[in-house]
């Protein structure tokens, strides 16, 4: 299982009340002339029609799955992102929340993509991992970036990541960051390590998530292993520390999302966790802490990516240019609570006249320092066979 972003409706209105929605990102920020130009007259480029520019395929809709409550919608009087874009740009979209999980989504997709077949989605958001795999098995198009001016917007820490080392294939959508989530109240004291999670004190009161990359990369971490560098067999330690914790009833429960429940509910004292996840429950719940332990932490992103063999190019191209502009970013990033892949974002929310919205450029969440950064590692590609390999031993220990 991979990580799973579905929150409770009342955790979704809550944030949404705190950040009040205000004015300050209502308004739709123009596209760019290149985008413009590359679409044509609106003559052109009607639902249905197949023009083009420069060979890119166009036909005035976009479909986009991306995962569940990861952009602002329209509610309660307040317009959100998609129907600002289809108002700026006179697309079609249809959005669907229909990415739970990067496993089963790319269970969905193989057979046509591996058949050189079209799926339907233009734009499809998998986690860094993933991403690399469609790359090498070649089932991506390249983006068209010159129509994508906004991109150059994407922060310096992201640029040609290992996933996609040439920087011509994605876009983060948003960024996290894995740590330990705690409740005060129930630890009686502050963490900052790893090795929290395997104190005896805390016995049958810790969480840890069923994505493998989260879990076993701050193990590793613990047991003095780099992520980016692992072999299997140089997980061994981290392997056996998790299951002799599980085995001891040290772990409580291997979770997705739901870890969020027993977090506050003080039936995990800790556990491993997202940083977005915490910035949102702690609006609510102010003993919940999250740390970058001391050992480090894990970052990820989801990726924006063109399938092979997409209809709707040049409108995907105009979507991504949209959300890479920083008045529109911060809109999304306000109500996501991760960490934006846009520059800029940090200073448009500060610039807010709402202080509830202004405050968050100061979050340490959404806005990991340098320090902070330094700290973080990002799990190694793996090969088929090495990610059958973990993938199994793992397995052996949550379900075991």
């Amino acid at each position: 299982m991979n990580r799973q972003r579905v929150r409770t409706v009342q955790q979704a209105i809550n944030r949404r009340q705190f950040l009040g929605r205000g004015a300050m990102f209502g308004g739709a920020v123009m596209l760019s002339p290149a985008l413009l130009a590359a679409c044509g007259s609106d003559d052109d480029d009607k639902p249905g029609s197949s023009s083009t520019s420069a060979g890119r395929s166009s036909t005035g809709d976009l479909l986009v799955s991306n995962w569940p409550l990861y952009i602002d919608p329209t509610e309660d009087g307040v317009t959100g992102s998609i129907d600002l874009f289809k108002e700026a740009s006179g697309i079609d979209v249809t959005y669907n929340e229909d990415y739970n999980d990067n496993n089963e989504f790319f269970a969905k997709i193989q057979p046509d993509l591996a058949a050189g077949n079209a799926i339907e989605p233009d734009i499809i958001a998998p986690t860094f991992w993933l991403v690399a795999r469609l790359i090498s098995l070649g089932w991506l198009d390249k983006l068209p970036l010159d129509l994508i001016p906004n991109a150059a917007n994407l922060v310096s820490s992201l640029q040609k990541p290992s996933w996609d080392p040439t920087g011509e294939y994605s876009l983060p959508w948003q960024s996290g960051m894995t740590g330990i989530a705690y409740n005060i109240d129930v630890t009686g004291r502050e963490l900052d390590s790893v090795d929290d999670l395997f104190d005896p004190a805390f016995k049958g009161k810790i969480g840890m998530l069923t994505e493998m990359r989260d879990t076993l990369g701050l193990t590793l971490l613990s047991v003095g292993k780099d992520p980016n560098t692992i072999t299997f067999d140089d997980a061994a330690d981290a392997f056996d520390k998790l299951e002799k914790a599980k085995n001891d009833g040290q772990i409580r429960q291997f979770t997705g999302n739901d870890y969020q429940d027993d977090l506050i509910a003080g039936n995990f004292a800790a556990c491993v966790a997202w940083s977005g996840d915490v910035a949102q429950l702690a609006l609510d719940t102010p003993s919940l802490r999250f740390v970058i332990p001391d050992e480090g932490g894990m970052q990820w992103s989801d990726c924006m990516v063109i399938p092979k063999g997409a209809d709707s190019i040049v409108e995907a191209a105009k979507f991504m240019d949209y959300v890479y502009d920083p008045v529109n970013a911060a809109r999304i990033a306000a109500y996501v609570g991760y960490n934006s892949p846009v520059a800029g974002v940090q200073d448009e929310l500060r610039a807010s006249d709402d202080p509830a919205v202004a405050a968050l450029a100061d979050s340490a969440l959404m806005f990991p320092d340098d320090a902070t950064l330094g700290r973080l590692k990002v799990f190694k590609s793996l090969s088929d066979d090495e990610e059958a390999q973990f993938d199994e031993r793992f397995s052996s220990i949550t379900t075991g």
